[in-house]
């Protein structure tokens, strides 16, 4: 049963360990060379090291929250500002004199020969029936 007891004590009593060691005024007088003053000033600077802690992780959040907006803000201008129109696929591509003679002689050709074909064909039509 007592030590069932000392146990209950020993677990309560684990949470006040991790703060500072600090006398907690039980289970008699203090130990010797006990200071209360600066059992006070552990807790309180161990206070101001934790509030500075989460105001370094706060600012450090808040750096990060900046430049994502910055890079989002930026990302959402690029997107915004217009492609230069594309030139038309059938442009005018102006043709040297060299090249302007070669298409002429090559559809004065394919005319000849479409010539020559509708030609065969109307003798063929005009010919006499068996």
């Amino acid at each position: 049963m007592r030590r069932l007891i000392l146990m209950t004590v020993l677990l309560a009593a684990m949470p006040l360990a991790a703060t500072a060691q600090t006398w907690p005024g039980w289970p008699g007088p203090p130990p010797p060379g006990y200071d209360p003053g600066s059992a006070i000033a552990d807790q309180h600077r161990l206070e101001m090291d934790r509030l500075r802690n989460q105001a370094a992780e706060r600012d450090a959040l808040a750096q990060q929250q900046r430049l994502q907006t910055q890079l989002t803000i930026q990302q959402l201008q690029v997107a915004r500002q217009p492609t230069p129109p594309l030139p038309p696929p059938t442009a005018y591509a102006p043709r040297t004199l060299e090249q302007e003679r070669q298409a002429r002689a090559a559809q004065d050709a394919r005319r000849e020969e479409m010539t020559r074909g509708v030609t065969e064909i109307d003798a063929w039509l005009d010919r006499r029936p068996n």
